[in-house]
């Protein structure tokens, strides 16, 4: 078995690492969007927010038996690197998941970062593979889907009447696309306020969101072939932008949508806001994106409030992903 690391151009191990991601997917999340070489190459090449990863690859001759992409950033929490490991059902126990976490656990050490941390399904087989390389279990999130055919809109329209109620001293802006240059500042001001999501016992720093990484995140989530939609309450006295709510849905696939942000900065809560954001977008949506089928977003499980606010929604759960961190 050889460990090799590969690029986005690598067309061949980019399917064969595509195909690995599919079966992997089919074992242990069944109702997961298949993986295409759109998404994972586009993700590759420009990451979340263009902060891409290292990518490397496990094989056997031909047969590529898993694959890895390690993760670090430079905008904060400058000591932790971020590890994901795929391994193809029919290859596990074999110790290619093993060679794949030593060799970014080498490169850990390369980059000067002391801190590793994982993801996977809530599974036996998680649990094992994470606990034999010393991680322990730091949170846990729920996986929910939204199926818009079974949304009621009269009752959307009344969940976003009544919460507008209690929050009239704001107003709703619609940004499709890229923010305007005018915004962009108080866009990033307002973003910070996801940091006050709950984490549970992730060893973690606070993100930072000056302009220019917002503007990377915009461009890397439409360079990845997603079209872009944030709903951003202002406060009408102030000007002050004081909550906001996106989701981006794919090019190539547009029934599909996935949420990204929703968060209301601390001097504006009690208000609703997050109902009303959230209700406003499921609108909009169905004004732009009519053919739109499902939007999936991701919570900390111990994130009571913005739990309420999905399962009023109708958002389902699919599943849950269990977070792992260790020291080097």
């Amino acid at each position: 078995m050889e460990i090799e690391e590969f690029i986005a151009d690598d067309a061949a191990v980019v399917e064969a690492a595509v195909a690995v991601n599919n079966a992997v997917q089919q074992a242990d999340s069944p109702w997961s969007h298949p993986s295409t070489v759109t998404t994972f190459a586009g993700m590759m090449r420009h990451g979340w927010d263009g902060e891409t990863p290292r990518c490397f690859v496990a094989r056997a001759g031909d047969r590529v038996l898993g694959h890895a992409s390690f993760w670090i950033g430079e905008w904060d929490n400058t000591d932790l690197a971020w590890f994901d490991v795929v391994v193809h059902p029919q290859h596990r126990r074999q110790g290619v998941g093993s060679a794949l976490v030593e060799s970014l656990r080498e490169l850990t050490r390369q980059t000067g970062r002391t801190k590793i941390g994982a993801d996977g399904w809530d599974s036996g087989t998680t649990y094992a593979f994470a606990g034999a390389h010393g991680f322990e279990k730091k949170s846990q999130a729920i996986n929910r889907r939204q199926f818009l055919a079974d949304v009621d809109r009269a009752y959307v329209e009344k969940l976003y009447a009544e919460a507008a109620e209690l929050a009239t001293d704001y107003e709703l802006l619609r940004i499709a696309g890229p923010t305007p240059d005018d915004l962009i500042d108080k866009v990033a001001t307002m973003t910070a306020a996801i940091n006050d999501a709950p984490l549970d016992e992730l060893d973690v720093e606070d993100e930072v969101f000056p302009p220019e990484r917002v503007r990377g995140y915009e461009n890397a989530t439409l360079a990845r072939g997603q079209r872009l939609y944030r709903l951003v309450a202002q406060h009408r006295g102030t000007g002050e932008l004081a909550g906001h709510t996106v989701v981006a849905v794919e090019d190539e696939r547009p029934v599909i949508g996935h949420q990204h942000d929703t968060s209301v900065v601390r001097d504006h809560r009690g208000h609703r806001l997050g109902l009303m954001l959230k209700a406003g977008m499921l609108l909009w949506l169905a004004e732009t994106e009519p053919q739109l089928e499902t939007v999936d977003t991701w919570n900390a499980e111990s994130n009571d409030h913005m739990i309420a606010v999905n399962e009023q929604l109708g958002y389902r759960v699919m599943g849950r992903g269990l977070q792992f961190q260790r020291t080097l």
